[in-house]
C-alpha cells in the first residue's frame, strides 16, 4: 500500500440514520478501512469458491461426524418421510450460553455431540414455534459448517419442520440470519458460529439459536436445552440425502423442504433502509476518494464486492483478502461485527466526531 494512504479503525461506532453532506479529510482523499468484522455471507462465487472448495476437498464431508443410528427404529413419519429414532445418551459439558454452546471442532465430531444439542433444542421449544413452520441455518464460513448443516437439516426433519431456509454453501452472517428470519418471517434460525475465536480443523466451532424476532434464545429456553441435554434419549432423524448446499434452489423431501438462499439479498435490502446507498456512492465512486476494507479471509469477503464494488461503486482494489476461508487464512477475526460498521466507519471518517461516537469497549 502506498505510504500516502491512512489507515483508520474504528470499533462499536454508534450511527445515526441522518447524514450530512461528506466531505474529504486527508489531503490525497485516501482512507484506509481496516476492519475486523467477518459477520457477512457468502455471495459472489467468484470470490469464494476456488480457495474454499479446495479446502473442502481436503475435508470431506460424508464419514467425518459419526451418527449413531444402527439400532435406529422407525417411527411416525410426515408425509414422504422415513424417520428414524437414534438412540443416545446424555453428553457431559453441553451448557448452553446466551452466546450457544463453543467448544473445539474436535468435540462436536464426537458421537452424536451435535446431534444431542439440536435435539434437545427441540424438545425445549413449545411445537408451535416449529412445527410445519420455517427455520433459518447459516454460519461464517468456519470449518465444519457444511458437516453440521446436514445434521441440523435431517433433525429438524425430523421433528416436522416445514421447511429451512439455508444460506448457499451454509453460508449467513450473524445479521444476515437476523435479517432473513424477520423478512421471511420464519419461527426462528440456528447460527453456526464462534464468534472471534479461531477456526479451523484444531480449533473452535459454536451453535447458537434465535427466535423469530431474530434475538437470541433467552436463558429461559437456553436453560431448558442445557436440562435436556442431561436426560435426551432419542435423536429424531430424517432418512433423507445430504443437501446440495452449493446451488439455489429448493429441494423437496415429501412435505419437507430445503431452499438454499442467496445470503446477501435480504441483508442487502435491510442496509438500504439503515443507509443512504447513493450518498455514500458519491463518496466511494469518486476518482479521487480511496479505501482499503480488509476482510480478512471471512465471511464478510463475500460481501465486499457485491456491496461495496458492484452497488456502491468501490474499485475492486478497495478489496482485501475477500476470499472466505475455512480457517480465516488463520486469523482471528469477530463475525458478530457487521458491513454496517465498515459504512459506519466511512462516514465517521468523512464527518468526525460529529456523526457518531467512538468507544473502545
Amino acid at each position: 500500500m502506498a505510504s500516502s494512504t491512512s489507515c483508520l479503525r474504528l470499533e462499536n461506532v454508534v450511527f445515526s440514520s441522518t447524514y450530512r453532506k461528506l466531505r474529504q479529510t486527508n489531503a490525497n482523499g485516501s482512507v484506509l478501512l481496516s476492519s475486523a468484522t467477518c459477520s457477512f455471507s457468502l455471495l459472489s462465487s467468484s470470490l469464494f469458491s476456488p480457495k474454499l472448495a479446495l479446502l473442502r476437498n481436503l475435508h470431506p464431508v460424508s464419514s467425518s461426524v459419526p451418527i449413531k443410528a444402527s439400532s435406529s427404529t422407525a417411527i411416525a413419519e410426515p408425509e414422504g418421510i422415513k424417520i428414524n429414532s437414534v438412540p443416545t445418551k446424555p453428553i457431559e459439558g453441553q451448557k448452553t450460553g446466551t452466546s450457544g454452546l463453543r467448544k473445539k471442532v474436535k468435540v462436536f465430531k464426537g458421537e452424536n455431540y451435535l446431534a444431542n444439542w439440536i435435539q434437545a433444542l427441540f424438545n425445549s421449544l413449545p411445537p408451535e414455534d416449529y412445527k410445519n413452520g420455517v427455520l433459518v441455518l447459516g454460519g461464517d464460513g468456519r470449518y465444519f459448517n457444511i458437516e453440521a448443516s446436514q445434521i441440523i437439516i435431517k433433525i429438524a426433519a425430523g421433528n416436522g419442520v416445514g421447511k429451512i431456509l439455508v444460506g448457499k454453501e451454509g453460508i449467513l452472517s450473524t445479521p444476515a440470519v437476523s435479517a432473513v428470519i424477520r423478512k421471511r418471517k420464519a419461527n426462528g434460525g440456528f447460527i453456526m458460529s464462534a464468534s472471534h475465536n479461531p477456526g479451523g480443523p484444531e480449533y473452535d466451532w459454536g451453535i447458537k439459536f434465535n427466535y423469530n424476532s431474530g434475538q437470541p434464545a433467552p436463558e429461559s429456553i437456553t436453560d431448558k436445552i442445557y436440562g435436556n441435554t442431561l436426560s435426551i434419549a432419542e435423536i429424531k432423524m430424517a432418512d433423507i440425502p445430504d443437501v446440495d448446499l452449493s446451488t439455489l434452489g429448493v429441494t423437496k423431501y415429501g412435505n419437507f423442504s430445503v431452499e438454499v438462499v442467496d445470503p446477501v439479498s435480504d441483508f442487502l435490502e435491510l442496509m438500504e433502509n439503515v443507509f443512504d446507498f447513493e450518498l455514500i456512492k458519491s463518496l466511494l465512486s469518486r476518482s479521487d476518494f480511496r479505501f482499503i476494507f480488509d476482510a480478512m479471509h471471512a465471511v464478510t469477503g463475500a460481501y465486499a464486492k457485491p456491496i461495496f464494488v458492484d452497488k456502491l461503486g468501490a474499485s475492486l482494489d478497495s478489496i482485501s483478502n475477500g476470499v472466505p476461508l475455512e480457517d480465516f487464512g488463520h486469523g482471528h477475526p469477530d463475525p458478530n461485527l457487521t458491513y454496517a460498521k465498515g459504512l459506519v466507519d466511512i462516514m465517521y471518517a468523512e464527518n468526525g466526531p460529529d456523526f457518531g461516537a467512538a468507544s473502545d469497549d
